[in-house]
């Protein structure tokens, strides 16, 4: 690989090490540190920054406080006073229900006295599975499954988990009533809606029973009984808005992706490249946006040097049998080096914030002009690999991966695409 394609490669992994950075709970917490109440301060929390937020929350707070948090398996960070518990994501397991029935009980054991302090960030919705009546864990994991093989939009995903869900979609909260409930949320979903992260286990929900079972009826995969007969118990609707029980929570977001985007352009300009924002929920099909973003970076070549920065949360729809091992990242990325062909003096970055992607312990890839005839020389052509939706696969092979472990926040992806020429 020549010398420019190091710099660029150096430059693309500055800009996203910049962005994660600006995310740290270590960093965002301090700023949102309630007074002690009266009675207890109760900590509970759910997502792939829970744990990491919970020491953050800790070492700041002035007085005593106890709880349990559940975090993704390899994400815990030790606490002194709250618990840390460690479950299955992206398809909950056990653990997960456990954790989340101790939490539930926090909540209901809380006073008017009290305060219950929700850390929430993505992966939430997976790690705090506490099926609703009648509902199983197998239930939920398959339920799981197939949405994450549908292609569906984060929030019509949640929406349906919501309704098959004792704790989700404004129930922690409402169990905590008549506590006071502050909320501190890490967004990891477009448009930063405190009800889509994890599931807004506390914020009220507007949607319907009946709107859960319109999106059971797109998922193609036949799921058990069980599941609608759950969707037609009057008693599984959520507590909306409005709810008296929910008139003493506050909902906090406190870091999202566009604070990351600008990080990362403050660092682009450090290096005398012009940051360009393309947004920060950014949706559709991964491929199918790489190849318009292919374009993009074509048309801003009389502006280079530049960057087009931009997050938000693809889709991969999965055909059944799918054989590779992918994620939206590395699919965007290898839609993107179809769409630029081979393309002089441009170069892109395409990682989760949470250092996974998908099926693989890896935060994403790096493309740069020379992706598709490497990928031609090696007997793996892009074609192959889009086929199989084996970004992982391929990138490997090209030693392109961007390895991070994980991160301890999780503000979405994060793309960049640099122009140099």
């Amino acid at each position: 690989m020549s010398e420019g394609f190091d710099r660029e490669r150096m430059i693309l992994r500055e800009l996203f090490d910049a962005a994660v950075a600006a995310a740290m709970p270590a960093r965002m917490i301090p700023q949102h540190i309630p007074e002690p109440p009266a009675g207890r301060c109760v900590v509970v929390g759910a997502g792939k920054a829970s744990a990491a937020m919970a020491r953050a929350f800790e070492e700041h707070y002035p007085g005593r406080c106890t709880g349990l948090v559940v975090t993704r398996y390899g994400h815990a960070v030790p606490c002194d006073n709250i618990e840390i518990v460690e479950s299955a994501h992206p398809v909950p397991d056990a653990a997960g229900v456990a954790a989340a029935g101790r939490i539930h009980e926090m909540a209901r054991s809380l006073g008017p006295d009290d305060l219950l302090v929700a850390l929430i960030s993505g992966g939430g919705s997976s790690l705090l599975t506490l099926p609703a009546p009648g509902i199983s864990l197998a239930d939920k994991q398959a339920v799981n499954a197939a949405l994450l093989a549908s292609g569906l939009p984060i929030k019509r995903m949640n929406l349906l988990r919501k309704h098959l869900s004792a704790i989700k979609g404004g129930r922690l909260a409402a169990a905590a009533w008549p506590a006071r409930v502050l909320a501190l949320m890490i967004s990891d979903v477009p448009g930063d809606d405190p009800g889509t992260i994890a599931s807004g286990p506390t914020v009220g929900d507007e949607t319907t029973l009946a709107q859960a079972r319109a999106v059971l009826a797109a998922l193609p995969a036949p799921l058990p009984e069980t599941v609608s007969r759950a969707l037609n118990n009057p008693a599984n609707e959520t507590p909306f808005p409005d709810d008296p029980r929910l008139v003493t929570v506050e909902n906090r977001v406190i870091a999202a992706p566009m604070m990351s985007l600008n990080a990362a352009a403050e660092r682009a300009r450090a290096h005398g490249i012009t940051p360009i924002i393309l947004g920060d929920a950014l949706e559709g099909e991964a491929r199918a946006l790489g190849r318009q973003m292919a374009r993009d970076a074509l048309a801003h070549r009389d502006d280079a040097p530049c960057v087009l920065l931009s997050g938000g949360e693809t889709t991969v729809t999965l055909p059944q049998g799918a054989r590779g091992v992918g994620g939206r990242n590395v699919e965007f990325l290898m839609g993107l080096a179809e769409g630029l062909n081979g393309a002089a003096g441009i170069s892109a970055l395409a990682c989760d914030t949470d250092g996974i992607d998908g099926g693989a312990e890896v935060a994403g890839a790096i493309i740069t002009p020379d992706t598709m005839a490497r990928a031609q020389a090696i007997g793996y052509p892009l074609e192959r690999a889009l086929e199989r939706h084996d970004g992982h696969g391929l990138f490997a092979r090209l030693n392109h991966q961007v390895i991070t472990g994980p991160t301890l926040t999780n503000v979405n992806d994060f793309r960049a695409i640099l122009v140099t020429q």
